[in-house]
């Protein structure tokens, strides 16, 4: 067995940190939802209002078929929530969350 450089207490604290198990396969999950070019325009988007469908569409210069597919993608991920108004769907982002996220990444890329 190789000899660590670091000591047990830092060996501990990083074993207790590093996320296994359930969180792990949710963290890679929550982190799945940015890993797309659609999703990432279709979050930025919902972060400024909450569009139907074909308006999200019209205005990612996207077709519906795949806004929509997305769209199922990110609700099953827990990341929009749906408002109807007679036969029209709404989408929005559940929390402010994914936003904030998403605004870190363009802040650790300095834009």
């Amino acid at each position: 067995m190789k000899e660590m450089l670091i000591d047990r207490r830092l060996q501990d604290m990083i074993a207790d940190y590093v996320p296994k198990g359930e969180i792990l396969d949710d963290l890679v999950c929550f982190f799945s939802i940015f890993s797309d070019y659609t999703r990432l325009k279709m979050i930025s988007a919902l972060a400024i209002s909450e569009m139907c469908v074909s308006d999200l569409a019209e205005v990612l210069h996207l077709n519906q078929t795949t806004v929509s597919h997305q769209l199922r993608l990110l609700k099953n991920l827990n990341a929009v929530k749906t408002k109807r108004q007679g036969k029209v769907v709404f989408y929005s982002l559940r929390n402010d969350t994914l936003s904030d996220v998403l605004l870190k990444g363009v802040e650790f890329l300095g834009y």
